[in-house]
């Protein structure tokens, strides 16, 4: 690929932004009551073997898994305003986190704070927040 090239490919991605996620899942049905009845989020259609839900703009796929056993995931980031009051409405939903809210890192003007949990199938899911500093 010629430097040229790399620069189109590269500028054609710039603003792209995360259309859909796809997560395999082993049981659909149980797949789509957490998603919907735990986490509260959005139902936008279902076919075969597939779910699907708005998550602020961004659509998560819930697949079928094709073999039993084979899936894969990814770990979907939930942006929250208030990251102790959306683990505290998951917690009284059931949900057991495997790493409770916590400091990730301090940037220049936010601290990005997350918390880790995971859906009926074992796949990670995670609450994440940019808490902005107040001046001192």
């Amino acid at each position: 690929m010629s430097p040229a090239t790399a620069t189109r490919a590269g500028a054609a991605l710039e603003r792209a932004s995360i259309g859909q996620i796809a997560i395999t899942v082993g049981n659909l049905e149980r797949a789509v009551a957490f998603y919907h009845d735990t986490l509260g989020l959005r139902p936008l259609f279902q076919v075969q073997g597939m779910a699907f839900f708005d998550c602020a703009g961004i659509r998560l796929m819930l697949a079928a898994e094709d073999e039993p056993g084979e899936r894969s995931g990814s770990v979907l980031y939930f942006k929250v305003p208030d990251l102790l009051a959306a683990a505290r409405t998951l917690e009284n939903r059931g949900v057991r986190f495997d790493r409770l809210p916590h400091l990730v890192a301090r940037m220049p003007d936010h601290d990005l704070w997350m918390a880790f949990f995971r859906d009926p199938d074992r796949n990670p899911l995670a609450l994440m927040s940019e808490v902005k500093r107040t001046a001192a």
